[in-house]
């Protein structure tokens, strides 16, 4: 038998992994071109706007005006966005830690426009995000977290940055109160938690590389400083045993399309599933 892949050890020890050049640079050239479509598309509505389970939000940036922030469920309108969820790498990435049958409880792009200064996520756990609880069994064990890199992922434009070995914390009181994505990357945050901040390490990343995490490994990133762009495909992951909600992803290791949308987090998607602002 062979040795288990590398990656895997650093995930279950350090909380988090990178697979590298997985995907070659036609198809992240073919995903970088569905996020500028998706980009183009909400900067063109000019609010934030759901239809379903997608939803386009929006935000403001001191420097650069109306920035598109991030994109949820887009591929129920986009096929080159669902062939990546479900591509059989992926699963072959995270099938040896939650197995062969396989819902999806994220699927969601995130952008950082060169110069954005505001487009940070205070550190967080993405168990937070978990509700109700009670849906969502085995969170340390059964779900796993993964990104796929668009572009180069570096410090100066606003890279991932993890806490190794934060998962085995548990749940932790991070964030004040409010969306993550309205809140600086502190490194008071982490001390006020028992972590210290010397210790956290930047996810640097080359396109086509894939990085995985554990819902209870505290992660943030910074604002986009840089000339170029940072987007990042984020798609989590769980055995479907052990999750009511979510879309099928993957059966018995064979890819699931989508269909009819399932309840993930959008909790009024039967009372109104029909396209609308969230102003409205």
């Amino acid at each position: 038998m062979s040795a288990p892949p590398a990656y895997l050890d650093d995930y279950r020890s350090r909380g988090y992994a990178v697979v590298r050049g997985v995907f070659d640079t036609s198809e992240v050239h073919a995903l970088a071109q569905a996020f500028d479509r998706l980009y183009a598309e909400g900067l063109a509505r000019g609010r934030s706007w759901r239809h379903g389970n997608m939803l386009i939000r929006l935000g403001a940036d001191a420097a650069l005006g109306t920035i598109v922030r991030l994109v949820q469920w887009p591929s129920y309108a986009e096929p080159v966005l669902d062939a990546f969820r479900r591509d059989r790498r992926m699963h072959d990435i995270v099938a040896p830690l939650i197995g062969h049958d396989i819902k999806q409880i994220i699927n969601q792009m995130h952008w950082k426009p060169p110069g954005a200064d505001s487009a940070e996520f205070g550190y967080h756990q993405d168990i937070r995000f978990r509700r109700p609880r009670t849906a969502y069994r085995a969170p340390h064990s059964a779900y796993v977290q993964t990104g796929i890199a668009v572009d180069p992922h570096r410090l100066d434009n606003g890279a991932m940055t993890f806490s190794p070995g934060s998962h085995r914390r548990g749940e932790l009181a991070l964030g004040h109160g409010g969306a993550i994505l309205d809140q600086a990357m502190e490194a008071a945050d982490l001390a006020r938690v028992g972590l210290d901040p010397a210790d956290v390490e930047p996810l640097l990343l080359a396109p086509g590389d894939v990085a995985l995490w554990n819902l209870f490994t505290v992660h943030g990133s910074g604002p986009n400083r840089s000339t170029a762009d940072r987007r990042l495909y984020i798609n989590g992951y769980v055995a479907a045993q052990h999750c009511d909600r979510g879309e099928w992803t993957f059966r018995n290791g064979v890819p699931c399309p989508l269909g009819t949308p399932a309840l993930v987090h959008y909790e009024d998607l039967h009372r109104r599933p029909d396209p609308h602002y969230l102003d409205e």
